[in-house]
């Protein structure tokens, strides 16, 4: 069971509610109370609580309706457990085909109140971790959007897998290179095979030929070796040695290699599947991606289109990455509203579908209201337009930790100059409470006194 779990206690008496909360509270749960079925349905879809205590018998709407609405609705997906002092077998038997955990007859025995209600989490909690193993596995599933350009890649990826050649892809940084490519791989012939990325941007020559060839005697299996039968993704393709490309060229076209050091050929069957953030004209035209090579690869371009031209495929997006942090990180659910959606709608997104990504899980994070409005979302995009201090390097090509507290850093800085540099007011501003708020600001080495305008 959880720790700290939320539970929502709806019963029109006001000595139970009393009763009840008092008594989970000492239980170490948080607890909300609704005197009727109104109150209950907006508390539940505002607060999703962990489980709910549901009386049957209510003054403007009975348990059972309510029940069978949230049923029909969808929103069953914490337990319910139902409590009546006038159940009959025919009630309880009703609840639980609608979908409740339990059925409880009043007067209430605290102890199996207790446990009833701690089986019920457990059981959430194992249908949640079961939900997210399911949607993880889905998490990367297509390209997202229904815009006419999506719908399109989508397509060009059908009639791409008709054929087992090549593929060569282009797109801005954080376009969705990568999930393109296995969207490829997934609906290819050799989807079975193995689906192997390796980026040699950043590595010498000599690693660089180490790794897609390997070692003659070694035990590490090269990257040729290991996507064999199936499909060999490199991400970044231009910047890729000039040397090692004519080898990897040869490599391709005889579908054999030889390890550094080897003098027999080693027989492969292998896709590629390559792409670069660079313009590929001027990529070939400065010799930074060879000739022979481009041409190999781009038997089958495909262009993965920056966010800004497909901007109305923003608020789909921003749905499921929310979904996705929810379920496979458990942080709190929070919805955009419509002028939050259309603010990030004209966004430019120079990030594109990266930036877009992070931007969701740090309002997750930082923030506790049930919405996300455009005042909380502007002070963020103010900063994502300010020139990062890490030499050539973009917030998004540093490691998560690190790139988390480069935003923390200026986000609580700009929070403070906004106020003057009152941590009470930020906290407010925010939605941290002001001990966890300090705690922050000293782990990040930023003195209040300091950030005053």
């Amino acid at each position: 069971m959880s720790t700290n779990a939320h539970i929502l206690v709806v019963d029109d008496e006001p000595d139970i509610r009393g009763l009840m909360k008092e008594i989970l509270e000492d239980e170490g749960f948080i607890v909300t109370v609704a005197e009727n079925g109104t109150m209950a349905r907006q508390l539940r879809r505002e607060l999703r609580p962990d489980a709910v205590l549901l009386d049957i018998w209510m003054p403007d709407i009975d348990g059972i309706s309510l029940l069978k609405e949230w049923s029909e609705s969808g929103l069953q997906e914490s337990p319910v457990i139902m409590m009546s002092g006038h159940g009959t077998v025919e009630t309880a038997v009703e609840a639980t085909k609608l979908g409740a955990y339990d059925f409880i007859e009043k007067p209430v025995s605290i102890s199996k109140l207790i446990i009833t209600l701690k089986r019920a989490l457990e059981m959430a909690s194992l249908q949640r971790e079961n939900y997210g193993l399911r949607k993880r596995a889905q998490a990367l599933a297509e390209p997202l959007g229904h815009s006419e350009l999506m719908c399109h890649l989508r397509e060009q990826v059908k009639r791409v897998n008709q054929h087992n050649t090549s593929v060569l892809i282009s797109g801005e940084s954080g376009s969705g290179r990568t999930l393109c490519a296995r969207y490829i791989h997934q609906h290819s012939q050799s989807h079975e095979g193995p689906f192997v990325h390796v980026r040699v941007a950043g590595m010498s020559p000599e690693n660089q030929a180490i790794e897609l060839f390997g070692l003659q005697g070694s035990s590490t299996l090269s990257r040729l070796d290991q996507a064999n039968g199936g499909t060999l993704f490199i991400k970044d393709i231009a910047d890729m040695d000039d040397a090692v490309q004519a080898r990897l060229l040869s490599s391709l076209e005889s579908q054999s290699f030889l390890r550094n050091g080897g003098s027999e050929p080693v027989p492969i069957e292998v896709r590629i599947i390559a792409a670069t953030a660079h313009n590929l004209d001027q990529a070939v035209m400065t010799g930074r991606l060879r000739e022979d090579l481009y041409y190999y690869l781009n038997i089958v371009p495909l262009i993965i289109p920056p966010l800004r031209e497909h901007c109305e495929d923003v608020p789909e997006l921003l749905d499921f990455y929310v979904n996705q942090f929810v379920t496979q990180e458990n942080l709190p659910y929070r919805r955009f509203t419509v002028a939050a959606q259309n603010r990030l709608r004209n966004y430019t997104w120079p990030g594109n579908v990266r930036e877009l990504k992070n931007l969701v899980q740090r309002l997750l994070i930082l923030g506790n209201n049930l919405t996300i409005d455009i005042d909380e979302i502007e002070p963020i995009l103010s900063i994502q337009h300010r020139p990062a201090s890490t030499g050539n390097l973009s917030i998004y090509d540093l490691p998560l930790r690190e790139a988390r507290e480069q935003f923390e850093r200026a986000y609580l800085e700009h929070q403070l100059q906004e106020v003057g540099g009152n941590v009470s007011k930020v906290a407010v501003r925010v939605g941290l409470e002001r001990t966890h708020l300090y705690r922050k600001l000293r782990a990040l080495d930023i003195d209040p006194k300091q950030t005053k305008k």
